[in-house]
Order: structure tokens, then sequence, then C-alpha cells
């Protein structure tokens, strides 16, 4: 339908092809026309729509054209689709010229010369060399360009037209044939070829053509003498010759380009084999599906997370976050009442303020805390397996930022949670002896903590025992040296007032001035009361530990309600009810963890795992380094090869 369908303006002893004009043909259910720029689209079984599909090429061309010049160099691209269409490009150029006519631009000739060369050089392209039959083959100037652009005349047709009129001109008839035969011109070529494209009347439709030259080459004497031969005849050979050379040609590079990609991907894999040795070749997106299984494994296995180990890793975090605002806050100052009413009273204002105000969000914020670190913990256990490949490091770890990021607390079991502890905080009542003796064992403990902070305070504030210096070789500074002083003498009031209240009085620090005075040591109403502030908290964990020895056997007398005759054990009371809301706030925290946040966190990792899955930025960001590219380049050279040998084998199986 191409060959037959007159696309291109025609004339008679004028230029018409003023610029490229570019036709893509591909295959299509119907037989249309259509510009790269235009939706409209030409019907080219219509005479008419060839008509106006001709004036709309010559149209276009001379608006390329500039002022001034006679070409463009401006492409004029449309396609053409139909049944049976072969996909491949054709280019129409304008024709080269020996002689600048007026009107024409001085530089036409080398314009078009230029443009010629520049289509021509194309590796790939198939050149149709056009000669006028109807000339004197001495004046052809084209052979010589594409002889020189082509020498060995591997990818040339050529075409010699308007042969009935050099049959009527011509007075040696074989020269004809010594032109078909390639032994006229300089030039080599695929195949040499004979067309007759008409009268020369305009009007003639490709019908007329066709027949007109069907009937001038089985009346010519060239052809009945046997000086032509049939298979170089008309414009339908041609048409299959140029398919034929178009389709070797494409042959010819996909075996060519096959062998390359087939050498490639043997020093790919031969690359694998030297660096990365029993690894399996994972792009992209398998590392990243590997990535994904090991995190969700992971998720898992917070379910597999003993009770146990979840109330005893929220009890130890919870306790961390409120040990100091219980004993400065809520201890210390109960601790200094004037007897167990006040002490009581106290504790429970405080408490009560506490529980309403501060303990459940603190609490919640830890049960978060506590998830995180388990999930944590597991991802760090996991990196440490003998099978576990670093390469998802970065994945997994981004994942879990993410996910954490975007995991919050369900607030609904809030409320509960603050009457638990309200409610709990407000009993006094230690059921049995068991749990008297661990809020014993409990306030030992913290206070034997404090015991070894505040020893450290005062070490740092006076300095190097005796035995240190000796041993280590240390010294006081003067300083510590006046600290050391000062101890003294502040122990000496403690010793004298075993219940001396936490704040010493003025008289009382200028007693310790004036003694240090004497041993002439200068030191100022400050100093004084910085010494005696770890002094002072040594004495009282002190009195207090030994009220929790005493305690020990004290559960007898908290039942018979504190006698007088027995020791008053109200801050054994005070631990137990720490104690016991540790206990319950971890097992609320606990469940709601286990039956509800870690499946939540779960379908959250899924979520992330599918938004990074989608972006490539981030796949590429997290996995990368030369295994990754290596396996991403070894399945596209991989995928490319057997796509050409695909396409190899289709081609022999249509030959």
């Amino acid at each position: 339908m191409v060959a037959q369908a007159r696309i291109f303006p025609r004339g008679s002893g004028e230029m018409m092809t003023r610029s490229p004009v570019k036709v893509t043909l591909s295959e299509g259910p119907q037989h249309v026309a259509q510009f790269k720029d235009s939706d409209r689209q030409f019907d080219l079984t219509q005479e008419k729509e060839l008509v106006a599909l001709r004036q709309e090429i010559e149209l276009r061309m001379k608006n390329s054209v500039k002022d001034g010049q006679t070409v463009s160099s401006d492409v004029i691209s449309l396609s053409v689709r139909g049944p049976g269409i072969q996909r491949m490009v054709l280019v129409d150029l304008p024709g080269i010229i020996s002689t600048v006519t007026s009107g024409m631009a001085a530089d036409t000739k080398e314009s078009i010369h230029d443009m010629l060369t520049h289509y021509m050089s194309n590796p790939n392209a198939i050149i149709l060399c056009i000669q006028d039959g109807a000339i004197d083959a001495e004046r052809s100037i084209v052979t010589e360009l594409v002889s020189d652009i082509d020498k060995e005349g591997k990818r040339t047709i050529f075409v010699l037209t308007k042969v009935d009129l050099a049959e009527k001109a011509s007075t040696n008839p074989n020269r004809i044939k010594q032109i078909l035969d390639g032994k006229l011109f300089p030039m080599k070529a695929l195949g040499y070829f004979a067309v007759v494209t008409g009268k020369g009347n305009l009007n003639d439709s490709i019908d007329d053509i066709r027949k007109y030259e069907q009937e001038f080459f089985r009346g010519s004497e060239l052809f009945r003498s046997g000086s032509l031969k049939p298979s170089q005849l008309t414009t339908q050979n041609l048409s299959f010759a140029v398919s034929d050379i178009f389709w070797q040609m494409v042959r010819g590079s996909i075996e060519q380009q096959a062998d390359t990609y087939k050498a490639s991907r043997f020093n790919l894999e031969t690359e694998w084999k030297n660096n990365f040795p029993r690894l399996r070749e994972l792009d992209r997106d398998e590392l990243f599906d590997k990535a994904r299984g090991e995190l969700l494994d992971v998720t898992m296995a917070l379910g597999e997370i003993t009770p146990k180990h979840w109330e005893d890793a929220i009890s130890k975090l919870l306790w961390k976050r409120v040990s100091n605002h219980v004993f400065k806050n809520i201890y210390l100052p109960a601790a200094h009442s004037e007897d167990a009413g006040a002490f009581n009273t106290r504790v429970d204002i405080e408490l009560r303020n506490w529980a309403e105000q501060q303990l459940s969000k603190l609490s919640v914020e830890v049960g978060l805390q506590t998830l995180q670190n388990e999930f944590g913990t597991l991802v760090e256990q996991d990196s440490k397996k003998n099978d576990h490949d670093v390469i998802y490091d970065d994945v997994i770890s981004c994942v879990q930022t993410e996910s954490l990021s975007r995991h919050s607390w369900l607030p609904s079991n809030k409320e509960n949670l603050r009457v638990i502890q309200f409610n709990t905080l407000e009993d006094r009542s230690v059921h049995d002896k068991q749990q008297w003796d661990a809020a014993v064992q409990f306030m030992e403990g913290i206070l034997q903590e404090k015991m070894k902070e505040v020893d450290k305070n005062i070490n740092e504030l006076t300095g190097p025992s005796t035995t240190e210096k000796w041993v280590y070789w240390k010294s006081q500074s003067q300083e510590q040296n006046d600290r050391c002083k000062t101890k003294e003498e502040l122990d000496k009031i403690i010793q004298s007032d075993v219940k001396h209240k936490d704040t010493l009085t003025p008289d009382e620090v200028t007693t310790v001035r004036r003694n240090l005075f004497m041993k002439n040591v200068e030191v100022d109403d400050k100093f004084v009361q910085e010494t005696w502030n770890p002094i002072y908290r040594k004495h009282f964990l002190q009195r207090s530990l030994n009220l929790a020895q005493e305690c020990r056997k004290g559960f007898f007398h908290y039942q018979r309600g504190f006698n007088e005759t027995g020791p008053q054990c109200h801050d054994i009371v005070l631990f137990w009810r720490i104690q016991r809301m540790l206990h319950l706030t971890s097992n609320a925290l606990r469940q709601q963890i286990v039956n509800t946040e870690v499946r939540r966190l779960e379908k959250e990792v899924k979520e992330v795992l599918d938004d990074f899955m989608e972006d490539e930025k981030k796949k590429k960001k997290l996995l990368y380094g030369r295994r990754v590219e290596l396996a991403e380049e070894l399945k596209r050279v991989r995928r490319i090869q057997e796509k050409l040998e695909d396409f190899i084998a289709a081609l022999n199986k249509e030959k």
C-alpha cells in the first residue's frame, strides 16, 4: 500500500522536496497517515485524502523553509499504518543538484549535499540511489556521492527511473543493461532495479501508473530480448527487495547485538563468581523481598515473648522513670513528718495527685518504649545470626524506624489504667507476710542504690581516702581538704542529734564556720550547706535502712495496728503500695501490648514495606553496592539476550 499510495508531492521540472520527510511505517487496522503534531488521519484508500495529504506536506515544506533559503533541514514527521505493513522508517530527501538556478539560495547545493550525507551516513540506513533514466549517465552526480559513503555497496539499492523514456531515447539498448548489471556507474549496490513512474500526467491514479508500468515492460524490446531480468523490473519487485534487505540488516544487527550481550553476560557472570561465590544473584527487588520476609519474621517473634518477660521489662523501665519522683517528691518529704499520721497524710495526698495527673500518661509512654525496645532487641538478635545477610541492614533499620515513628498507643485503655493505678495506690492493706517481705526487700534495694550514689558524691567532694593516697598515689585538692574538715564538723552535729532535720539552723552554720576558722579553714555559708546536703542524705538513708531491717519482722505489729511498743513501719507500707502499683501497671500494659499493640505494629511494618517497595529511589538508597548493581546488570543483560535470541529464532522461522 505504501508503494502504491503517492504520498509525496510531485512536480515536473522543478524541485518539490525541500525538506526531509520522515515516514514511520507500522502495523495497523486501517491504511491511514497522520502527522506527528496533528490528530487528523488521512485515509490512504481515498484519492481525495491522498491529494489533501500531499498538499499538507507541500505546505509544511514551504513553511519550514526560512526566508532567503531554498531547502530546510527541519523534519516533517508522519506515520503510516495499515494491515501487513512492516515496521521501518522511510526518509524522502531533496534530490542532489549540479547547478544553482535563479531564485535559489547560493548555498542550496552545499545544503542538500550536507543533508544527504548526514542521513546516508547512518550505518543502519538503506540508501535508494535514484537515477533518472531520461538523462545521460555521464551527467549523474548522485552515484558519486553514494559511492563515497557506501563504498562496498552493502546497503545501497540502485533504482533507474523513467526507463520508458530511456528506451525511446537510447541509440544503444545495451547501455540500460550495463546500468542494471552495475557495470556503467563507478559504484556498488546490493541490487539494480528499473521502474516506470507513469507518463508524467499528474492526474494519473496509482492504478493507472501501475498498469502502464506492467504494459511497458511486457512490450519492452529490452525485456523481450532477454537483456533485462524480470526480477529487476517494476516497483513491486523493488519494494520486495527493500523489505528483504531491511530484514537482512535487522537480522545482522540483532545477531551482532546478541553476540555482544552474550560476551557481556559471560564477563558479568565471571565477576560474580570471583567476588560473590556461594551467593545467589538477587536483584534489588528480590533482595527487598528477602529483607521483608526477615523483618516480618522478627515482628511475629514479638508475639512469642513470654508475659513474664514483658512485665519485668515494663516494671524495670517504669521504675527507672518514676524512682526519682517517688523518692524526692513523696518519700523524703513524708519521712520528715513529725508523726505517723502526718506521714500517711502526706503520702496519700502526693500519691493521689500523682495518680490523677501524671502517672497514667507516663505509664503509656513506658509501655510504648518497652515495645520499641523489645522490637529493637529482636532485630539486633536477628542481625547476629549466622545466616543473616548484612545487605539487608539498612532496609530493616529504615523500616523499623519508620514503623515505630508511625505507631502510637491506642488511648482507649488509658482511663482504665488511671483508675487501676489510683485504686492501687489508695490501698494500704498489705495482704500477707510474703508481700510484706517483698516490700521490705524492694525498699532496701532502693535505699542501697541511693546510698551508693551519695557515697560517690561525698567521695568526689572530699577526695581520696588515706588508703587511696598511699596505694594509688593520689592527693587532695585544697577545696577537697576544706570539704573533709567541714564534713568532720557536720558529722558531730548529726552524732549529737540523730533525729536532726534536713536543714541547718543559722546558729549551727555559724558554729561550724567558727570551728573551721580555728583550724585555719575559711568557708562561707553556701560551702557549709553544700557539704551538709549529701552528708545528711547519707545519714537519712542509713536510718531508713536500719528501719527496714527492724521492720523485717514487723508484719505482726502491722496487723495489730502499729502499737507504741513495736517499730513504726509506715515506710514499708508506702513502698508496698508503689511496688503493687508497678506490678498491676505492668500487667495491664502487657495485656495491651500482647492483645493489641503487637498486631498494630505488625500491620504498620507491612504498610511501610509496601510503601518502600513502590519507591524506587528509596530502594536504591537502601540497597546499594557492587553486589546489587552487578545482579541488576546481570538480570538486564540476560533478559535482553533472551529477547534477542527469541527475535532471531522468529526471524529464522519467518524466513
